[in-house]
């Protein structure tokens, strides 16, 4: 026997085994719910049931209309007629049958897992993937195809929970891709995730390289979390603060020091450095307060005067 028959055999018997080994485990069974019609080929799509020991679980995401074989629109605008269609990911196939009225419909539906994919799982490093997993792959989309390349970007050692996260969120190849040639190699899932559920896109990082920018994923999850845009940088460059770091670009989002408070200290004669406007907001020192001051003569305080007067009470 050639040496490419064996290795046909030892993955077909790897295959089989995977079948019989979760022919074992109990089915995973649950409703479905479609509510609403399709909306740009789109439809909202919500799986419930329960899972044994994980217990409840419940998932809705937004998919196009074609990745529901054998249903059609015309059996979602109807006035009323039986459905039943698959749902056919990597990791196994998800057969809903039920009822559509109206651009609503509802039913059960049966997960069968993909022995081929947990075959294939078990090569690329996860082996002993429960019948739950397996299931969240299939709803979430785990590819086969993005497995490998992770695995190819140097991203080998992700957890199945991770990887689900990743899908999730919407951690594309080529974002990763993206990323790195902006300089940010060492990626790790958490990373990602963060940074895409917070918004970092990589327009998002390349502006602020273009700017002379180096941060950090934790200093760019931060700028986007707390609102710090390139036009803050920008403004504040304009305003005479060539240097502004992230971190105090962050401050001054979290304390409220904004580019109209920074303007009105400004026309009052005063120069505050990042570090005085972030701390004249935190002790509540006002561009109205330090007209306060100077009407009563005391027009050749410092910043840093005017900051402790306010501190100890002094109006």
């Amino acid at each position: 026997m050639s040496y490419k028959k064996v290795i046909a055999v030892v993955v077909a018997c790897c295959s089989l085994l995977a079948a019989w080994a979760y022919q074992d485990q109990p089915p995973i069974s649950g409703q479905w719910l479609i509510d609403g019609r399709p909306l740009d080929g789109r439809v909202q799509l919500t799986l419930q049931g329960n899972r044994g020991a994980s217990g409840h679980f419940s998932s809705s995401s937004t998919l196009p209309l074609d990745q529901l074989r054998g249903l059609a629109r015309g059996q979602m605008d109807s006035a009323g007629t039986n459905v039943r269609f698959e749902i056919v990911r990597d990791a196994g196939t998800l057969v809903c049958e039920g009822y559509f009225k109206g651009g609503n419909g509802s039913g059960a539906f049966t997960f069968s897992p993909n022995p081929g994919f947990i075959s294939e799982m078990r090569s690329l490093g996860y082996d002993g993937l429960s019948n739950d997993m397996v299931f969240a792959m299939a709803v979430h989309d785990v590819k086969l195809a993005y497995v490998r390349d992770l695995r190819g970007l140097g991203l080998d050692r992700i957890s199945s929970d991770q990887l689900i996260a990743m899908c999730i969120h919407g951690v594309a190849i080529e974002y990763i891709k993206e990323m790195k040639a902006l300089g940010y190699g060492e990626l790790s899932p958490d990373n990602l995730v963060a940074m895409r559920i917070h918004g970092v896109s990589v327009e998002f990082a390349r502006e602020l390289k273009a700017l002379g920018y180096d941060p950090s994923v934790d200093q760019m999850v931060a700028m986007r979390i707390h609102g710090v845009t390139p036009e803050l940088a920008r403004e504040m460059k304009a305003l005479g603060y060539a240097a502004v770091s992230p971190d105090q670009m962050i401050a001054m989002r979290i304390h409220g020091a904004d580019i109209p408070f920074v303007k009105e200290v400004k026309s009052l004669g005063y120069a505050p450095s990042v570090d005085q406007l972030v701390a004249m907001r935190i002790h509540g020192v006002t561009p109205e307060y330090i007209r306060n001051l100077q009407a009563r003569g005391m027009k050749n305080l410092t910043i840093d005067q005017i900051i402790s007067l306010k501190i100890h009470g002094i109006n």
